[in-house]
């Protein structure tokens, strides 16, 4: 079903899953490098996936289909580099009311920040990283695309990737997030086999997703909730935004999708329990 929601989502660059569509799964073996600090082991170390083949970074998109009905809700919080005049106007890339609703009805998520996002937020970014409702990951320093042709957005230098993902990280920590997940969301979801080959080293998981849930610039809080419920599945990740003036619906679109997956038997869950779960369908099959 094409609808003008998902058109929207798409000229946002929030509607690809990239060129690759293979999700490459496996076990990790030992602990992954700390992101964006090769060869230093984080203790505890949250689950990831053992690199693709050739040792490409590995790419996930959704947990087990078998392992339960969960479904993991995902933020982007994104801000690039030169949005910071339009925030200084009074332009809010922010979105605590849909923060504070995930809270009241007490559902886990996962935030995928970009370092710009944290810079102008820090407070928030800190929150959001000390509590244990919820989980933060990398989007990238100022949302630019990492591979051509995706949407219009600015480019990463393929020199330049590496750099960028750890600046974001740094950003995220200096911000407050003590412990950002080893995860990347590639902008727009465009990634190709030279972004994968040059992140490798850097022992991330690239985190995609199976429903797009069309919010971005969206005005219909209905349509946006019946998208993502027509979509999801059981292991679904589902891509969102808590960004108000790009996704201003979401916060009310939630108060739809929340209960009615509550009813259909749906236990909401962090990215890191899916994959967790990919890896442990993976090690049984």
């Amino acid at each position: 079903m094409i609808t003008s929601v998902r058109r929207r989502a798409a000229l946002c660059a929030l509607g690809a899953l990239g060129a690759l569509t293979t999700v490459l799964a496996g076990c990790s073996s030992g602990d992954p490098a700390t992101p964006g600090r090769p060869g230093r082991p984080a203790a505890s170390a949250p689950p990831t996936l053992a690199p693709g083949p050739a040792g490409l970074t590995p790419v996930f998109a959704h947990g087990s289909r078998t392992q339960g009905r969960t479904v993991a809700l995902t933020f982007d919080a994104d801000m690039t580099a030169n949005q910071g005049a339009r925030a200084a106007a009074g332009e809010r890339f922010d979105h605590p009311e849909l923060v504070a609703t995930l809270r009241r009805l007490k559902v886990p998520a996962t935030f995928f920040m970009t370092g710009r996002w944290a810079e102008e937020y820090p407070d928030q970014a800190k929150a959001i990283g000390r509590d244990p409702l919820f989980e933060v990951a990398n989007h990238s320093y100022s949302h630019h695309a990492f591979t051509r042709d995706c949407y219009g957005l600015p480019t990463v230098p393929p020199e330049r990737m590496r750099a960028d993902v750890d600046r974001a990280f740094d950003a995220l920590r200096k911000a407050g997030v003590k412990r950002p997940m080893p995860y990347f969301r590639f902008p727009g979801g465009c990634y190709d086999e030279r972004s994968l080959r040059t992140l490798a080293p850097g022992g991330v998981t690239a985190v995609q997703w199976d429903v797009v849930s069309g919010d971005a610039f969206a005005t219909d809080a209905d349509a946006v909730a019946r998208q993502v419920l027509d979509g999801v599945r059981p292991g679904s990740v589902v891509v969102m935004h808590c960004t108000r003036s790009a996704a201003p619906t979401t916060e009310r679109a939630l108060r739809t999708i929340i209960p009615k997956l509550r009813e259909r038997g749906f236990r909401f869950v962090k990215v890191s329990e899916q994959i967790r779960s990919k890896r442990a369908s993976g090690a049984r099959s």
